[in-house]
C-alpha cells in the first residue's frame, strides 16, 4: 500500500514537485493524488506537507518535519560489506560505494556521499541484507 492524500490537501503542489518518482499528480489548489503503482513509500511528501495531508501505509498521518530534523543513514563501517543495494535503491541517489583506501585494499564500503540529497525515507535500511545502516537526525 502507498502513502494516501487526504481531502485536506489545499493543492500547494509541493509533494508532486518534490516526489522522487513523480508518483503525485493534480493541478494547482486541487487536491493531489498518489499513484500507488509508481509510491515507493519513502514519506517525503508527508515531511513537506503544510497541512498534514498525507497519511502512510499503515493509514496514520505523516507529520511535516523541518529537513534539519529528517533522519539520515548511519553506515556501521566495521559490518558494510559494500555490497551496493543500498546505493543501487536510493531513490536520490545520496549513496555511493567509496573507493578502497589505499593502493592494494579490496574493502569498500558505502557512504553517504550526499548528505543534503538525502530525504530520510529509511529505504536504504530496509534493504541492506545484513542491517548495517541505522539512522541519526541533525
Amino acid at each position: 500500500m502507498s502513502h494516501v492524500i487526504t481531502d485536506a490537501c489545499i493543492g500547494c503542489h509541493i509533494c508532486a514537485k518534490n516526489c522522487p518518482v513523480s508518483a503525485i499528480t493534480g493541478n494547482i489548489k486541487e487536491k493531489h493524488v498518489v499513484d500507488s503503482k509508481l509510491c515507493i513509500d519513502c514519506g517525503l511528501c508527508g515531511r513537506l506537507c503544510p497541512k498534514s495531508a498525507i497519511k502512510d501505509a499503515q493509514g496514520q498521518t505523516v507529520a511535516k518535519l523541518v529537513k534539519d530534523k529528517w533522519e539520515k543513514p548511519v553506515i556501521d563501517q566495521s559490518a558494510c560489506v559494500g555490497c551496493s543495494v543500498c546505493a543501487e535503491n536510493c531513490p536520490t541517489g545520496c549513496l555511493e560505494i567509496c573507493a578502497p583506501r589505499f593502493h592494494g585494499d579490496i574493502r569498500t564500503i558505502a557512504e553517504l556521499s550526499r548528505p543534503d540529497d538525502c530525504i530520510g525515507c529509511h529505504i536504504c535500511g530496509r534493504v541492506c541484507p545484513i542491517d548495517a545502516i541505522s539512522y541519526k537526525s541533525n
